[in-house]
Order: C-alpha cells, then sequence, then structure tokens
C-alpha cells in the first residue's frame, strides 16, 4: 500500500535548548540530588518573571536544536560518565515536547527521570517518570491555572511517579494560590519557594541576583506558614539562584 510511513517513536524529534551537568537539583522536592538537565525549547507561557527566556522565547529559536533520541542520550552519558543518576527534563515547558521515548532508552539503563512543568498539557508517558513536579503559575506570573489540565495530568500520571506541587511565591496572592491548590489536591506535597524578582535582561544571564530580597521573602514565607499552622508545606530557597544566580548551564 502506499501512503506516508509511520514515524516510529524511536525517530522523534526533541527541540533542545541546552543539556549540561552534572550539577545539583536546585529547588523543589529533588533539592540538592546530583543531576543532568535536558532542557527543552518551547513554552505556552509567557511568565513575567521568567527567568529562562532562552528557553522560551521564540526569539531564541535559531538556538536551539532539533535532536533526536541516540544524539540526546549519547550527550547525557557522556556528561554522566555513563552512571545512573537523575535526569531532570525542564523548560520552557518540556511536556510540549515527544519525550517517551528518551525516558524508556535512559530507563533501560538505570537513569531516574523527573519533570517539571506548569501542568497545562498532559501527556501518558508521564506515567513513565519517576517524579512528576507540577508548578502552576501563580497570579504574580500573569498566567493563568487551567485546574482541569493539571487534574488530566494527574491522571496520565496514574498514580505511578512521585508526585509534588511546587510554587514560586512573590506575595500574598501567590500564597493564597498555593493554599488554593494545596485544598484542591490534599494527596500531594507541596513545595515553596521564594520568587527571584530580578530576572536579567534576555541576554545578560550574568545579571546579580538580589539575594537580600530572596532571603527577606523566605523569611516572610517561613512565618506566613507557621503563623497558619499550615505545618504539611515545605519551604525552601532556590539554592542554584543563591550558588549562581541567573546563569545558564548550571
Amino acid at each position: 500500500m502506499g501512503g506516508i510511513p509511520a514515524v516510529s517513536v524511536s525517530d522523534a524529534r526533541i527541540r533542545v535548548s541546552e543539556i549540561f551537568g552534572p550539577t545539583i537539583q536546585g529547588e523543589g522536592v529533588l533539592i540538592g540530588q546530583p543531576t543532568v538537565f535536558v532542557r527543552t525549547g518551547g513554552c505556552d507561557y509567557r511568565c513575567s518573571w521568567c527567568d529562562t527566556l532562552h528557553a522560551v522565547d521564540s526569539a531564541y529559536r535559531d538556538q536551539w536544536e532539533l535532536m533526536g533520541i541516540e544524539a540526546i542520550w549519547t550527550e547525557v552519558r557522556r556528561l554522566s560518565g555513563g552512571v545512573p543518576l537523575t535526569v531532570s527534563l525542564s523548560g520552557g515547558n518540556p511536556a510540549i515536547q515527544p519525550l517517551g521515548a528518551l525516558i524508556t532508552r535512559g530507563k533501560r539503563e538505570g537513569y531516574r527521570f523527573a519533570l517539571e512543568t506548569q501542568g497545562s498539557i498532559a501527556r501518558d508517558w508521564f506515567c513513565d517518570l519517576d517524579t512528576l513536579v507540577l508548578s502552576p503559575k501563580p497570579p504574580s506570573s500573569g498566567m493563568e491555572t487551567d485546574w482541569r489540565a493539571l487534574e488530566d495530568c494527574l491522571g496520565m500520571a496514574a498514580g505511578r511517579p512521585q508526585m509534588v506541587l511546587k510554587f514560586v511565591v512573590f506575595d500574598d496572592a501567590d500564597y493564597a494560590f498555593a493554599r488554593e491548590a494545596d485544598a484542591r489536591f490534599p494527596q500531594l506535597s507541596v513545595y515553596l519557594q521564594p520568587g527571584n524578582h530580578t530576572p536579567p535582561p534576555p541576554d545578560d544571564y550574568e545579571a546579580v541576583v538580589d539575594i537580600d530580597g530572596i532571603m527577606e521573602r523566605m523569611l516572610w514565607l517561613i512565618q506566613k506558614v507557621t503563623e497558619d499552622r499550615w505545618f504539611g508545606v515545605r519551604v525552601l530557597p532556590q539554592l542554584h539562584v543563591l550558588l549562581w544566580g541567573n546563569r545558564r548551564g548550571v
């Protein structure tokens, strides 16, 4: 029979902004854990305080590389020295990309996979992850959360990976948003982190971060959760921001 031949999942092409590591995961449930990052290009959101515009804004599209599974995996193995560790899939929104075959490829060699997404796009390969971090964007981002879409993400994960909620918090409205999400999804652990309110200009990823401002919000968050008796939550800094600011590749 004629027609266009089907493309197998192993032939999938993934739009990659950067692959780097090993370094440590700087935030959330895996904070401090050695990891290699595969940062994909493209996002369906445009948060007002985004600090990874090089993986979000289409103006950087010419810096993204369309890579096959084996090319990506060769680089991951080179960086890790072939020693299995956690591979963090980030973006942008990595759920845009066809990552299922990459996860399958890595798991054959004992690697673990974590993915962070705002929960706007559900994928059937979420169930193959080891850790799924859902990070709905609060009011300060200028974005709106579709709670049904986030529920679809949980459904696709089918309870298999470790699943948590993570929030960047800048102010009282963001804090109230996190409380609302916690009430909606009481089965999920919640991680709060003070936002970095001084994102660098698009071409200046060496910009100095306002550490004092971040730590003030950290102390404010701690005070908020203790006063509210919200004892099931975890308050953490963005460790990578404290160590390296907004530089790429760390």
